[in-house]
C-alpha cells in the first residue's frame, strides 16, 4: 500500500512539474502536421511534453476563430510553458510574455521539425523584434 502511494505521488509530481510546448497547426496529425503560417487564426494547438510526445491536439476556440479569449489566453489555461511557431505579431507576442509563456519563433515546416530545432538550440527565444507586422 505504501509503495502504491509513494508511486502515485511520483506520478502526480511529474504530471506537475513537466514542461508543455505548443504548436499552432491546422490539422490533428501530431508531429507530421504543419506548422500553422498565422499562429492565432491556425485551426488547432499540438501540445508536446519536453521529449517531444505529443500530449494533446486542441481546436483553436479563441476569439480568432470565431470562439472567445485570446490565443495566449487559451494556451496558458491547458498549460503551455513554451510556444513554437512560425510568427506572431507584437500583441500576441506581449500576452505570452504577460502568460510567463516563452516564444520562439523559426520557419521550420513540421512540429517534429520545429521541436528538434527547438531541443538542439538552433532558434533563440523571440523578442520585439522579431514580432512581424503582419501578424499585428
Amino acid at each position: 500500500m505504501l509503495l502504491m502511494t509513494l508511486y502515485q505521488a511520483s506520478l502526480e509530481n511529474y504530471k506537475i512539474n513537466y514542461m508543455k510546448i505548443v504548436v499552432p497547426t491546422d490539422n490533428k496529425n501530431g508531429l507530421d502536421d504543419l506548422v500553422a503560417e498565422h499562429f492565432g487564426r491556425c485551426k488547432t494547438y499540438t501540445f508536446l511534453n519536453e521529449k517531444g510526445e505529443v500530449l494533446e491536439i486542441i481546436d483553436n476556440t479563441s476569439e480568432h476563430a470565431g470562439g472567445e479569449g485570446l490565443p495566449p489566453e487559451l494556451m496558458k489555461n491547458h498549460g503551455a510553458d513554451i510556444l513554437l511557431c512560425r510568427g506572431l505579431g507584437y500583441k500576441a507576442l506581449s500576452l505570452c510574455r504577460d502568460f510567463g509563456i516563452k516564444v520562439y519563433v523559426c520557419k521550420a515546416e513540421t512540429v517534429r521539425d520545429i521541436f528538434e530545432m527547438w531541443k538542439n538550440n538552433k532558434i533563440k527565444q523571440a523578442g520585439t523584434g522579431d514580432a512581424c507586422d503582419q501578424h499585428n
